[in-house]
């Protein structure tokens, strides 16, 4: 068997046609292409397309959003441990300070319980993160949210095309945060979004994320400059360029291949390990979220690992907790994440995967516990 990759982009010829497209027409910065693309997202969540402002990359898309509800030093956002270090970054690149917090057991989203034991005078939001594109339990983090008058950015970098109650991710909410790199469930090759109901939270972050020059959005829109302009806030480079977009908009017309395509490998994982002794899956509904990662909970996890790598399947650790990265070490006791962090273990999970590539993971695991 060939490596089994654990992620991947699907590209077709019809993201590559419409690349050249782009480069034909040899405008290749934000343009466009970048106002269709929000508009087909706007389309795809049901929501008005001035909801929806794109960015050059998920992190960047955090980043921009928490400045937009003016996040300032020593503001306190919390935050999940258990999540990628652009979360982090994200809130101190601000020079505020990211409160970790623990995970519930079974779907390894934010507590609500020891957020609530965290707030102080200095908490300004919330950042829940949706785990393995799930966010099972996001009301008790709303509930707490309007009790303590905090901003909620929903760090949604996996959840693209996943739904809640009947609801699309981004479609709800207070401020929702998309990536679309190289490997989420559409991709941009780079790119993310910001969406929010809130339209001047949407209007900030269209001048700040091209250096918070005023209405240069509209400009850019029509394939122009802004040349006799004003700037009165601090802006940032992070507009996404119409190949990036372009890249995006064939994606997000195929997202429900994707999305069925990801569930039916969750829901055969599910159905193979339920009679398996020794591997746990995280308690989701795999007929609502559009599985960016698939992980599994196992106490002999390090041992599993290095013999799928020997038979040639690609996993991987998602996340590392930030409380354990020397930048953000702190004295904290977060025992859940730390003792779910030496089980978890991400499977292969995306578009390309075959039935007989996943056959091989399964037995592969099978075997190793037989």
């Amino acid at each position: 068997m060939n490596k089994i990759r654990l992620s991947k982009s699907s590209i077709s010829k019809k993201e590559q046609f419409a690349v050249s497209e782009v480069l034909a027409k040899e405008y290749l910065g934000m343009g466009e292409v970048t106002h269709e693309f929000e508009i087909a997202i706007a389309n795809y969540l049901e929501i008005n397309d001035n909801q929806v402002a794109t960015v050059n990359t998920g992190t960047s898309a955090l980043h921009i959003a928490l400045s937009a509800i003016g996040i300032q030093p020593g503001d306190e956002v919390l935050v999940p441990s258990l999540t990628y270090v652009a979360s982090f970054q994200a809130i101190s690149a601000l020079g505020a300070i990211p409160i970790a917090c623990e995970i519930l057991p079974n779907t390894l989203f934010l507590d609500s319980i020891d957020v609530r034991s965290k707030i102080t005078s200095k908490s300004k939001a919330i950042m829940p993160v949706h785990y393995a594109s799930s966010c099972k339990g996001i009301e008790d983090i709303y509930t707490i949210a309007t009790e303590f008058n905090l901003r909620v950015i929903e760090d949604a970098a996996q959840a693209f095309g996943s739904i809640h109650e009947g609801k699309k991710i981004g479609s709800f909410g207070d401020i929702i945060c998309f990536s679309f790199d190289g490997i989420k469930n559409i991709t941009c090759g780079e790119g993310g979004a910001v969406i929010s109901s809130d339209l001047s939270v949407i209007e900030k972050i269209k001048d700040a994320r091209l250096l918070g020059v005023i209405k240069d959005t509209e400009k850019r829109y029509l394939g122009q400059r802004s040349w006799d302009f004003d700037v009165e806030e601090q802006g940032f480079r992070y507009h996404l360029s119409n190949i990036n977009a372009a890249i995006g908009k064939v994606q997000l017309s195929r997202i429900n291949e994707f999305r069925s395509k990801r569930q039916q490998i969750a829901k055969k994982y599910v159905t193979k390990f339920s009679s398996l002794e020794g591997i746990d899956v995280l308690d989701f509904s795999f007929s609502e979220i559009m599985p960016h990662i698939f992980v599994v909970k196992s106490l002999h996890r390090n041992e599993l690992r290095e013999y799928l790598l020997e038979k040639n399947i690609e996993v991987g650790i998602h996340y590392k907790p930030n409380h354990k990265l020397t930048k953000y070490q702190d004295n904290i006791e977060l025992p859940v994440t730390d003792s779910i962090y030496e089980q978890i273990l991400t499977l292969p999970c995306h578009y390309d995967l075959t039935d007989e590539e996943q056959d091989y993971i399964i037995e592969s695991i099978r075997d190793f516990y037989e």
